[in-house]
């Protein structure tokens, strides 16, 4: 829990202070005013980046710095500091600590939920991987060292592909193993959550919907599992030719998809709107319930103006889940929201 929040610098604020309530806090204004840089700011302190932009266009444009303090659960401290344009540009301080990166441990779960997300059926392949990889960031010790580790790889062979080079073979080679044994250990990660995720998102999305459909969710890999290393390193030097003339790694865990059927028929072809809107609340239910699972308390969750994307009755199904969170809401019209909400909510008009 987040129980006040000081920004400076940061984005559209010079210097603001909010103070929160430990259930649902809507943030009201127009568009444009800033709501979604509140949201940005909480998910910056609690996972140690945005999902928007880099660290340096968080700074307010014309400043050096910004900075972030906030207070959390049992008095405890919290704050991040980005420098622009220096070597170590962002620094984070809990309870008096520094830290230059946040890991699993000092991390807060968190859940962000926003309009982006409803295209998670409809847009590609990347959008899916990147679901599941920061979940698992925030649920599998490592593996955010894992995917960095992993890109890098993947960026040292692309570019050794790009050159024109004498004994090719034989200096990718090296970049080969590492990369098949990195891609072993994501794939396998990847598959044990998919398999979690299709197991509760099943019965959740059943209680939303109230529909007979069976939907299923599976990670769709080149290989199995067992042996993906192995195989994936044979595929590497096999393609090696073809992978030169593209300029690039054509296969591999940065290719692979989620598959989402929906009575066994693939979801961007026939789900309608409201089975995919179903769908995407009922797998951001399931990621609050993993990370509450984990990390053994409860996950802030971040709703940026999704109510008026949702018909009534997924507005109702929503805020149903919302009573034990601290919950952070972002929207245009705030009647829109209080309608649907019980209980006490604190309003944070802005602008």
């Amino acid at each position: 829990m987040i129980a006040n929040l000081r920004l400076q610098h940061f984005r559209s604020y010079k210097d603001d202070s909010f103070e929160f309530s430990p259930g649902v806090n809507l943030v009201v204004g127009p568009n444009a005013i800033g709501k979604t840089n509140l949201l940005e700011a909480i998910l910056v302190l609690a996972r140690g980046g945005s999902y928007r932009v880099k660290d340096s266009d968080l700074i307010q444009f014309g400043e050096t710095w910004a900075r972030l303090d906030a207070q959390t659960e049992k008095d405890a401290k919290r704050s991040v500091k980005i420098v622009g344009d220096t070597e170590n540009a962002k620094s984070f301080e809990i309870d008096g600590k520094t830290y230059r990166r946040l890991t699993l441990s000092n991390m807060l779960p968190i859940v962000l939920f926003e309009p982006n997300n409803l295209q998670l059926l409809s847009g590609g392949p990347d959008r899916r991987r990147e679901f599941i990889d920061d979940l698992l960031e925030q649920t599998t010790a490592g593996y955010g060292v894992l995917r960095r580790q992993y890109r890098r790889a993947l960026a040292q062979r692309n570019a050794l592909l790009k050159q024109d080079v004498q004994n090719a073979q034989t200096k990718l080679f090296p970049w080969n193993v590492r990369l098949s044994q990195l891609a072993g250990q994501i794939v396998q990660a990847r598959n044990q959550l998919t398999e979690q995720l299709n197991k509760q998102n099943k019965q959740i999305y059943k209680e939303l919907s109230r529909a007979k459909t069976k939907v299923e969710l599976t990670y769709d890999s080149r290989w199995l599992v067992s042996g993906y290393d192995s195989n994936y390193l044979k595929k590497l030097e096999s393609s090696l030719e073809i992978d030169k003339l593209r300029g690039f790694t054509s296969t591999g865990p940065h290719r692979e998809d989620l598959k989402i059927t929906f009575d066994g028929r693939l979801a961007q072809e026939t789900a309608s709107r409201g089975e995919i809107r179903s769908f995407i609340l009922s797998l951001k239910i399931c990621e609050l319930q993993i990370l509450e699972k984990y990390h053994n308390t409860k996950p802030l969750l971040l709703l940026d103006d999704v109510f008026s994307e949702l018909d009534g009755k997924r507005r109702h199904a929503l805020t149903d889940y919302l009573s034990s969170y601290q919950t952070f809401i972002t929207t245009t019209d705030a009647d829109l929201v209080i309608n649907h909400l019980t209980g006490t909510t604190n309003i944070l008009p802005i602008g």
